[in-house]
């Protein structure tokens, strides 16, 4: 299947953690991002999902985003409030 482009916004300090991370784990951002979103899709689809990226941190922290989702727990901000001044 061919790719297309995608650009995400994210906080910088957020941003340089993702490079890090990905760069201490020898995979990408992107990799990071795509893993994330085709777990997402599996589950919503219901099929099982495979635990593709083994880090226990990232797994952790993807587990209880989604937690945090489904209980209607996140806290959602404007761009303004993120990204202005």
């Amino acid at each position: 299947m061919p790719k297309t482009r995608l650009n995400v916004s994210l906080d910088q300090d957020l941003a340089e953690f993702a490079r890090v991370f990905a760069a201490e784990n020898r995979t990408s951002v992107a990799d990071m991002v795509t893993q994330y979103l085709l777990a997402l899709k599996r589950r919503v689809e219901g099929e099982d999902v495979e635990k593709i990226l083994a880090h226990p941190a990232f797994q952790q922290a993807i587990e209880e985003a989604q937690e945090k989702l489904w209980a209607g727990a996140a806290k959602w901000h404007s761009y303004d409030e993120v990204f202005g001044d």
